[in-house]
């Protein structure tokens, strides 16, 4: 597999390879020698689970695959997180995937480069409105709180408008409605600032700005997604 087509990844350490035997689920793949493959970077969108593995088994099933990350230690389940190249293809499978709109990109997982080519690989499946996508729906308004709280325990992808910046004890909100308790709200503990700031982010600079944000949807008074890493926001159309 070559260098350039590892362009995003190509600081990431080999973790060996292998040939896929089977798809446990739309991100886990089980290799000959028996070890479970976690895909790094991306989420499930749950209503679109059954076509993720589905796609999923087509493009990797009895396929050789080379694995590279930062760090080889298998999660808590025992599967092992990892950037994943298909033999004979010019993209890491989750690139593919996320292009032919069967993933999300989730949170972590990735170093900062993969991460961009992955958020760059599902803005053009959203612009595309091809796989998931292919509903307007997908992509959830903030200002819409009873839609947004059937995500309630699922990760969404969230777009709107902040109207305000509120710091209550440790926690920043950022709020999409005037109705505090009930609409729609992110928030960051201000332990995480640093992250913020190394980003060259403030929460109060996101102020009347349209965000989208990723994440598990919580219901409390009204739904809300905490932020845990700056790369849970991204504001369309920064540079």
């Amino acid at each position: 597999m070559s260098g350039a087509a590892r362009a995003a990844c190509i600081d990431l350490p080999p973790q060996g390879e292998g040939v896929v035997a089977s798809v446990e689920d739309a991100r886990t793949l089980r290799l000959d020698d028996g070890r479970e493959i976690r895909l790094a970077g991306v989420e499930v969108e749950t209503a679109h689970r059954r076509e993720a593995i589905a796609a999923l088994s087509a493009r990797v099933r009895g396929r050789q695959v080379a694995l590279h990350g930062p760090d080889d230690t298998p999660d808590r389940y025992g599967r092992q997180p990892a950037v994943v190249f298909v033999e004979g293809e010019p993209k890491t499978l989750q690139v593919a995937l996320l292009e032919a709109g069967q993933l999300l990109v989730g949170i972590g997982g990735a170093p900062a480069d993969c991460r961009a080519e992955l958020l760059a690989a599902e803005t053009a499946a959203r612009d595309a409105r091809v796989g998931l996508w292919a509903s307007a729906a997908a992509l959830k308004n903030a200002e819409n709180v009873e839609d947004v709280l059937t995500r309630a325990g699922q990760f969404s992808v969230i777009e709107g408008r902040v109207l305000s910046v509120r710091e209550t004890g440790g926690t920043i909100f950022l709020n999409f409605g005037r109705r505090w308790t009930r609409d729609f709200a992110v928030t960051i503990s201000r332990r995480i600032l640093g992250s913020f700031e190394a980003a060259g982010i403030s929460p109060k600079s996101l102020e009347n700005k349209r965000i989208r944000v990723r994440g598990w949807v919580e219901r409390r008074s009204g739904p809300q997604i905490a932020v845990r890493d700056v790369g849970q926001i991204e504001v369309p159309g920064a540079h």
